[in-house]
């Protein structure tokens, strides 16, 4: 499937919530949330972006790399690439809810699966938003990462279960979206989590547990010391916090507090293949794409997931060789230039 076609469609099925930008850095859709938008002026979003681009490479040629290795093993598993997709959910709301919520979780999913590696699914109001993840989840054997927002007990525990019981091996919370205004204006309470809960939370779950929203080496050892299986270092796209810095910029410091103890994963502005193998080198053992995964996904299903992941396998591959770069599960800070 041709990504420019891809990439049409979604800006005719998104019109009104997502431009479909060629640079998708925040600047048209500031304050869009709902929306796939960054918070108030965005200055995360947009910092995300800019956080990476900043980085530039050290290019290499003599050398002997002609054919790297693009796999990882991370929470468990092998991912043929270092890749996975974000847990991003709400098509009404926030994509314009031209396609359903069970056609673009199993479109993101399945188009994961055919690049092995894995999709995750998002929650919110109302229940079908985790329903329907749960459902594609098991419909795939438990192939997928469902994310939980951090609820209070009940309602956390009970989706927790459900998410077990999809056969997933790894459930994530997205501690960020503790400060999701949506689901302020919904009455619904989200709210952070003391060390004591998280690890009662973890204790509690059925599979390997992965934290989202960690932006602090503290934030990091809190985590591991809970008994998390891995981080995701992330500012939730720049839509619950403004003026927080992009990711890229804590990577490092987080990443080294924790190294060893807990899979790192980061997301925040990845765009391309040399975005990847940015965030590799600065730390990260994978990280998770967003907004590109969701426009990809409106605009082409399944097909349109594989064609968007060809791209930046494809990239990620000529910047490996062209760094001299072997393995995704070794990337060395070397190959970034420096001053």
């Amino acid at each position: 499937m041709d990504l420019q076609d891809v990439r049409k469609n979604a800006r005719e099925q998104m019109k009104g919530y997502c431009r479909v930008c060629p640079i998708c850095d925040g600047r048209a859709c500031a304050g869009e949330v709902p929306g796939m938008g960054g918070l108030g002026t965005a200055a995360s979003f947009k910092d995300n972006v800019m956080a990476l681009a900043e980085y530039k490479f050290n290019m290499r040629l003599v050398h002997g790399v002609t054919e790297p290795d693009t796999s990882v093993q991370i929470l468990g598993r092998t991912m043929k690439i270092p890749v996975l997709a974000a847990p991003i959910g709400g098509v009404s709301f926030n994509m314009g809810g031209q396609i359903s919520e069970e056609a673009y979780v199993t479109g993101v999913l399945e188009g994961c699966q055919v690049h092995g590696t894995l999709g995750c699914t998002g929650d919110g109001v109302p229940p079908f938003i985790s329903e329907t993840g749960f459902s594609a989840i098991t419909r795939l054997g438990g192939e997928g990462i469902p994310f939980i927002k951090p609820w209070e007990d009940k309602e956390l525990f009970e989706k927790m279960d459900k998410a077990g019981a999809s056969g997933a091996s790894i459930i994530g919370m997205d501690i960020d979206a503790a400060g999701l205004i949506t689901l302020k204006k919904m009455g619904r309470p989200v709210s952070p989590k003391p060390i004591a809960k998280l690890a009662e939370i973890i204790k509690r779950c059925p599979a390997g547990f992965l934290v989202k929203g960690i932006m602090t080496p503290d934030d990091a050892k809190r985590a591991r010391d809970a008994g998390a299986a891995g981080i995701v270092i992330s500012n939730h796209g720049g839509r619950v916090l403004d003026h927080t810095p992009g990711t890229a910029r804590v990577l490092t410091d987080v990443a080294a507090a924790v190294k060893g103890d807990m899979a790192v994963l980061a997301d925040g502005g990845v765009r391309t293949g040399t975005d990847v193998l940015k965030m590799l080198a600065l730390g990260a053992d994978a990280v998770m794409i967003g907004r590109p995964v969701s426009v990809a996904a409106v605009g082409g299903r399944k097909d349109g997931v594989v064609a968007y992941l060809d791209q930046v396998k494809e990239e990620l591959i000529q910047a490996m060789v062209l760094t001299g770069t072997a393995r995704a599960d070794a990337v060395g800070k070397d190959i970034l230039f420096r001053k």
